[in-house]
């Protein structure tokens, strides 16, 4: 029986005459924080089902969280509530009460489900049975699962190429289920495995890759706490990821400094008020950054750049980590005595001063932690960032000790899981050689899409069939009036999801809903208890086990859905088990152990309380797996981004109010914005210059010129609203991805492809 405290699915959309604007917060959590939670998830779960949920969310016994990937303390060491307010908030949404099967889909036509923001489809419930929407249909209508593979199965068996098929993945997908489904492709002969990190992180895998060999972070959780300081660059973790906001804070007890550099002031870097702590509660909370440097957007390279230079000068370098274990240091010290200030100056948007006084905080720490997260990762020059970031470690011995390392903050929960099990369009040789020897097929070896490759196959029509497993890929990705096109023209597009997203209803000539168990519910594929596991920002792999009831009979969970499809496309006689893999994911564990490195006895870690740690050589023994086998250092120019008269450089960012593209509700409480989502923020003398004014409405039109071709082109967002925010003179901030229609596709980082949704050129026009 449905709690009397579930709310309904609304049946308008967002109104953004609601909007209405406050001063920003000057701290993040607190009590507002639990009660907003507790709101949010009584409302769609019920109080039981809330407690009996939340309560096993993060825990050795329990699930893992569907949001962030930041690490959970070891076991004996977790708090009963080891949620943070956006946490609770992503269990009710997959937790809800509220349910979408044939009766909804009868009553909503594509026509009207089109026009519906992201934000009411997801408010709708979950997903509780196959659904087809055949060519020229008007409505999605039920499909047996049977029919459901057989459908999708013929279509792949009839493509000219396997090439002409792309299996997406999103970042909650867990590691058995990523193993089976880059294997199927991989089967089928194709690696068009584009993934969620080709638009946020894939600029950190081939900056560190470059650099030290591995393109993960070289800290643990301890080394957070030991850190005497933590450098936290382009990241927002009050609003990304919350519960590191308890990490910076045992930092400080133990006496760490932070400095923050960050276009925005943001709450969860000013001040922590910790909700489970009396000082938090009564108090004031915990102040975290000692230094807030409001660097200009695209301004992080030449700043750690000089950052670099100060410290080579002051001697601040530790010289024997630097002969035993780096390249390329007399080189790199050459470029630096190059360093232009004045171009420092104008990237940053700083003084001089303000730079000394960071590499002075850098050079008095004997164990520095470097995090950053999209806000150095999405821009033209992201990998040589990333890259300077990591020579300014190795200037200071900062991998490889205690309390000390580079710290990429990912944004889904299982994001790097995926690439550990395969899910790259580029795996090395090796890799696929074990795939080949563990299994008895023939992996292709020609590198697949990417993310912005995809779009573009789909675009030009070489590629037919668009398989997504979770994420809304439509929505989350560039160039939206490009994607939506692409995807227009697909023969077959297939989403694997729990709810409705914008990706539904954008969809090729045939398109197929296939839903699937959440992280929160049982798991009996098989007839036994089954659970998964995943892997974490630091490299730390645990198991997860779902207590809920699933919402449906009908449901089936990710690997039970591969499986059953690789089946029915590639036949009874094909040589992997995929029947013997479905119904004990143990097997797949065992595989995974054969072919993934890194991962000897996988199943038998996974089932110790906690699970394990992945091998990290930088971190474990400073051995570096580059060519040269050190560490190196990188020259990159200094690059100034120039932005012409009467133009910002617009970031795109998240609300509090959302995880990626899945939209909870309409306020973001820490930045002064309630009831709507189309706000432009800007420095108040950048309105006065432009001739505007706070609170009026604009279009954002964006301009770029291919560098390749010298075409030059626009792309419109309209109806937003300025609202005036201490940021850097010449920067601009708004949510996506009301904005992603103005990322151009290809507009991408050096050398990894990445769009670059941190560095968008625009013009404000009045509002026609």
């Amino acid at each position: 029986m449905r709690s009397p405290f579930v709310r309904k699915a609304p049946t308008t959309d967002i109104d953004e005459s609601d909007l209405a604007i406050t001063q920003p917060s000057e701290a993040a959590a607190g009590t507002t924080a639990v009660a907003v939670a507790m709101k949010r998830a009584v409302e769609q779960m019920g109080p039981l089902r809330t407690a009996r949920t939340l309560t096993r969310l993060n825990q050795v016994d329990g699930f893992d969280c569907q949001g962030c990937a930041w690490p959970d303390p070891a076991p004996g060491h977790r708090h009963t509530a080891e949620f943070c307010e956006n946490g609770a908030k992503a269990v009710a949404e997959e937790a809800t009460e509220l349910r979408v099967g044939r009766e909804f889909f009868a009553r909503h036509p594509m026509s009207e489900l089109e026009t519906r923001t992201d934000y009411w489809l997801g408010q709708q419930g979950r997903i509780v049975e196959p659904m087809v929407l055949r060519e020229g249909g008007t409505h999605y209508e039920p499909l047996g699962w049977d029919d459901a593979f057989a459908l999708l199965g013929e279509r792949l068996r009839d493509l000219d190429s396997p090439d002409e098929a792309i299996f997406y993945t999103s970042g909650k997908t867990s590691n058995e289920a990523a193993f089976v489904y880059q294997l199927f492709a991989r089967s089928l002969g194709t690696n068009n495995l584009p993934d969620c990190s080709n638009m946020c992180h894939e600029s950190t895998g081939t900056g560190l890759s470059a650099s030290i060999g591995i393109g993960k972070g070289s800290v643990s959780l301890d080394d957070v706490h030991e850190a005497e300081l933590v450098v936290i660059a382009g990241q927002n973790p009050g609003t990304n990821h919350p519960r590191m906001l308890s990490a910076l804070e045992e930092s400080k007890k133990r006496g760490a400094k932070i400095l923050a550099i960050n276009p925005l002031r943001e709450a969860g870097l000013v001040r922590f008020k910790n909700p489970q702590t009396p000082k938090g509660v009564v108090g004031h909370g915990t102040g975290l950054a000692d230094l807030h440097l409001p660097v200009r957007i695209n301004g992080d390279l030449a700043l750690f750049q000089a950052i670099a230079s100060l410290l080579v000068r002051w001697g601040a370098v530790d010289s024997s980590f630097v002969a035993h274990y780096t390249h390329g240091y007399d080189d790199y010290v050459a470029h630096l005595g190059d360093l232009d200030w004045d171009a420092v100056g104008r990237a940053t948007g700083l003084s001089r001063a303000q730079v000394e006084q960071a590499a002075q905080m850098i050079a008095g720490s004997q164990a520095t932690v470097y995090c950053w997260a999209m806000g150095v990762t999405q821009h033209r020059n992201s990998v040589a960032t990333v890259r300077e970031i990591a020579n300014v470690a190795l200037l200071r011995g900062d991998i490889g000790k205690p309390g000390a390392g580079l710290c990429p903050v990912r944004g889904h929960s299982n994001v790097q899981g995926d690439r550990t099990m395969g899910i790259w369009e580029q795996m090395p040789d090796t890799f696929l050689d074990a795939l080949a020897g563990e299994f008895g097929i023939e992996p292709p070896r020609e590198h697949g899409h990417d993310t912005v490759g995809s779009i573009e196959a789909l675009r030009d029509g070489t590629a037919k069939v668009f398989m997504g497993m979770g994420g809304n890929f439509v929505a989350a990705a560039p160039d939206t009036g490009v994607t939506e096109a692409a995807f227009r023209g697909a023969d077959l597009t297939v989403h694997v999801s729990t709810k409705l997203n914008r990706s539904h209803v954008v969809h090729g000539r045939t398109a197929l809903i296939l839903p699937a168990l959440g992280r929160s519910e049982r798991d009996l594929t098989g007839g036994v208890r089954q659970r998964v596991s995943v892997e974490d920002s630091m490299s730390a792999v645990h198991a997860s086990h779902g207590p809920l009831e699933p919402a449906s009979e009908h449901l089936r969970s990710e690997v039970d859905i591969i499986c059953s499809l690789a089946r029915a496309t590639l036949g009874a006689e094909h040589p992997v088990p995929w029947e013997r893999l479905r119904d004990d994911y143990t097997e797949i564990r065992h595989s995974i152990a054969r072919v993934v490195p890194g991962c000897a006895s996988y199943a038998e870690k996974v089932d110790e309380p906690g699970g394990f740690t992945l091998p990290h050589p930088p971190r474990d023994t400073r051995t570096f797996p580059t060519g040269s086998g050190r560490a190196e250092f990188a020259v990159s120019p200094l690059d100034v981004l120039h932005v012409p008269e009467g133009r910002l450089l617009l970031q795109t960012l998240r609300s509090h109010d959302q995880f990626n593209t899945t939209i909870y509700g309409l306020d973001d409480r820490y930045r002064g914005v309630k009831g709507g989502r189309r706000v432009v923020l800007c420095h108040r003398d950048d309105i006065v210059d432009l001739g505007l004014s706070d609170g009026a409405m604009v279009d954002l039109v964006s301009e770029w010129t291919d560098t390749e071709t010298g075409e030059h082109s626009e792309r419109r967002a309209d109806s937003f609203r300025v609202v005036a925010y201490d940021q850097p003179r010449g920067c601009a901030a708004a949510y996506y991805p009301e904005t992603n229609p103005l990322v151009p596709l290809g507009s991408r980082a050096l050398g990894s492809n990445c769009p670059t949704s941190k560095s968008v050129v625009v013009r404000l026009e009045p509002a026609g």
